[in-house]
C-alpha cells in the first residue's frame, strides 16, 4: 500500500516583526510592530505576539498602535534584510524534504510522505518537525509554526490552529478536526463564497460535510466537489512544484513627497515602465494590455488602460503609449501626485533567446537585455540606463537610492533565487530529479538517524 500523503506547512510567526527582533536582540520580549507608508509610520504591516496582546493588528494606523501600546517599539521596514533572512530560512527547509514549495517570503510546503524510517530514524513526525523549528530559531532567530496533514489546504489550517507551535492532523482524523471550524478559515473562501455557502446552511466544515455533494457541485462546480471531499476528510493531494509564467507584472510606488511637477512624475513613470519591461523580457514575456493609475495627495485617483493590437515588448512602443495615457488622464488636474501605479497584463511568451546579433528583431532585443543585465549585475544597478532613468537621477536626489520594494515576489522567482536555477531543472517532474532530491535529504540525515 502507498504511504499516506503527509504535507508540512511552515510559516514564519509575524515575520517582518520577528525579523526586526532578530536584527536587534534588545527588542526580544518587547511589543514590536513594523510601519509602512512613505516614512515608515503609516499603517502597521506586521506586529509580533507581544504587541498583539495589546490589540495592535495589521492594517491599523501606527498612531493608533502607539495609543494602545505606549511602550511598544515602531520599526521602519528593512526589506533587504527580510529577503536575506527568508533565504536563510528556506535553505534550511530544503535540507529536510525532497520537495519544497515556497509560497511567500515566509511560508512554504514540504512533502514528508516519502520520509520513511531511513530518514526519520526513531523520531516521530512531531520530533522531526520540531527539530526543523528549533534549528531555524537557533540559526536564523525566527520563530516558525507548522502544521502536518494530508493536503496543503489542511496543513495550512493546522498551522493556523497551532500558532505558536506545531500541530499534526493524524490520518483518519481530518473530518473530526474540521467539523467545528468556520469556513472562512480556508484560503479561497472570501465574503462572496461565504454568503453563498451560508445560504445553503453551511457555516462550518461540519455543515458542508452534511450537504449532498451534488448540491455543492451545482452551486460551485469542481471546487464545490473538492470542498465536500475536504470537509469529509477525503481530500488529499500530492505536493507539486510548478513553474508558471506570471499573468501580470505591476509596480505601485509612493513618491518620496507629494510631487506638483507633472513632468517629473512622467519621467518617473517612464523610468519605472522601462524597469518592468526589462523584467518581462528577462522572463521572455510580452504584454498585450497596460494600465496607469495616478493617486493624488488627497487620495483621489485617475487612471486609464490601453490594449495593443499585437503583443509588445519594446520600450519605445510601450513608453510612447504610456506618455499619451499619462497626459490623457492628467488633463485638467492640478493636485500634487502621491503615488504612481503601472500594470502590464494579458502576457504571452516571447522567444528572445540571447543569441549574439540574433536573426530577428526579438532575438536582438533578447541579446541586448542579457548583456545589460550582466553589466548591471557586475557593475551596479545603474551601470546602464535609459534616458528616462538617467533623467530621473538628475531630477531629484531622492531617486538615487530608491526605497526597496516590499518583498512579495512571485513563487518562481523565490525558487530560482533559492536554488540558483529553474526549479524544473533541479526537481522537475522526472523521477531522476526527484530521486536526487530524496537522496540529498536522506544523506543529510543518515548519520543522525544512525546515531539515534
Amino acid at each position: 500500500m502507498n504511504a499516506p500523503i503527509r504535507i508540512l506547512h511552515v510559516d514564519g510567526d509575524s515575520f517582518f516583526a520577528s525579523c526586526e527582533v532578530a536584527l536587534d536582540a534588545s527588542l526580544q520580549g518587547r511589543p514590536v510592530w513594523v510601519g509602512g507608508g512613505r516614512h515608515g509610520d503609516g499603517i502597521v504591516i506586521a506586529a509580533n505576539r507581544e504587541a498583539k496582546k495589546f490589540g495592535v493588528t495589521t492594517g491599523m494606523a501606527c498612531f493608533e498602535a502607539r495609543r494602545l501600546c505606549p511602550h511598544g517599539v515602531l520599526c521602519k521596514p528593512h526589506y533587504e534584510e527580510y529577503r536575506r533572512i527568508s533565504h536563510q530560512m528556506f535553505q534550511i527547509l530544503e535540507e529536510y524534504a525532497p520537495t519544497l514549495v515556497p509560497i511567500s517570503i515566509d511560508e512554504g510546503f514540504l512533502d514528508l510522505t516519502t520520509l520513511d524510517r531511513h530518514v526519520l530514524g526513531r523520531r516521530t513526525p512531531a520530533e522531526y518537525v520540531n527539530e526543523i523549528r528549533e534549528r531555524i530559531w537557533r540559526e536564523v532567530k525566527i520563530p516558525v509554526s507548522a502544521g502536518l496533514a494530508n493536503s496543503t489546504w489542511l496543513a495550512k489550517l493546522a498551522t493556523d490552529a497551532a500558532k505558536p507551535g506545531f500541530l499534526e492532523v493524524p490520518p483518519g482524523q481530518e473530518k473530526e478536526f474540521l467539523k467545528d471550524r468556520p469556513l472562512e478559515e480556508l484560503s479561497g473562501i472570501g465574503p462572496r463564497r461565504a454568503r453563498r455557502l451560508a445560504a445553503l446552511g453551511a457555516r462550518t466544515f461540519g455543515d458542508v460535510a452534511k450537504l449532498p455533494s451534488a448540491v455543492l457541485k451545482q452551486a460551485f462546480g469542481i471546487w464545490g466537489q473538492q470542498l465536500w471531499l475536504f470537509a469529509n476528510g477525503r481530500w488529499s493531494e500530492p505536493l507539486l512544484l510548478e513553474f508558471k509564467d506570471r499573468t501580470v507584472i505591476s509596480s505601485n510606488t509612493t513618491l518620496p513627497y507629494d510631487e506638483p511637477d507633472y513632468q517629473a512624475v512622467l519621467t518617473f513613470a517612464l523610468s519605472e515602465a522601462t524597469r518592468l519591461v526589462g523584467q518581462l523580457r528577462r522572463e521572455q514575456l510580452q504584454l498585450r494590455e497596460m494600465g496607469l493609475t495616478i493617486r493624488f495627495n488627497d487620495f483621489s485617483e485617475v487612471g486609464g488602460r490601453y490594449r495593443f493590437q499585437h503583443p509588445q515588448f519594446q520600450n519605445s512602443v510601450i513608453n510612447a503609449v504610456l506618455e499619451l495615457l499619462f497626459w490623457d488622464v492628467m488633463e485638467g488636474q492640478v493636485k500634487p501626485v502621491r503615488q504612481v501605479r503601472i500594470a502590464f497584463w494579458n502576457l504571452s511568451r516571447l522567444d528572445t533567446q540571447p543569441t549574439l546579433w540574433g536573426r530577428t528583431h526579438a532575438e536582438r532585443w533578447g541579446a541586448l537585455d542579457a548583456a545589460v543585465d550582466r553589466l548591471n549585475t557586475q557593475l551596479g544597478k545603474a551601470a546602464v540606463m535609459t534616458g528616462a532613468q538617467y533623467s530621473l537621477l538628475k531630477l531629484d536626489a531622492a531617486f538615487r537610492k530608491p526605497k526597496p520594494k516590499c518583498p512579495f515576489v512571485p513563487q518562481r522567482e523565490m525558487i530560482s533565487k533559492l536554488w540558483g536555477i529553474k526549479p524544473l531543472d533541479s526537481v522537475g517532474a522526472g523521477a531522476e530529479g526527484w530521486k536526487a532530491r530524496l537522496s540529498k535529504v536522506s544523506g543529510h540525515h543518515f548519520q543522525k538517524a544512525r546515531a539515534d
